[in-house]
């Protein structure tokens, strides 16, 4: 009987993944996306930021030359 059970039990090779629920999967590399994409949008909308405040200064100062030579 014992030798029965041995022989019905699927053989592992090295090649088993690791298992597990695909919902929880998911929701691991969502929150690692997540983790990863926070941060770096809130670079990007400082950078942005910072380089709409350049722009205005650049125009401010083109226009206030303009305004000198008229």
């Amino acid at each position: 009987m014992a030798e029965e059970m041995k022989s019905s039990a699927p053989a592992k090779s090295g090649n088993d993944v690791v298992k597990g629920d695909f919902a929880t999967i998911l929701v691991g590399v969502g929150t690692m996306l997540d983790n990863t994409l926070t941060p770096l949008g809130k670079v990007v909308a400082q950078t942005l930021d910072s380089m709409t405040v350049v722009a205005k200064q650049i125009l401010d100062g083109i226009t206030a030359s303009l305004n000198q030579k008229k």
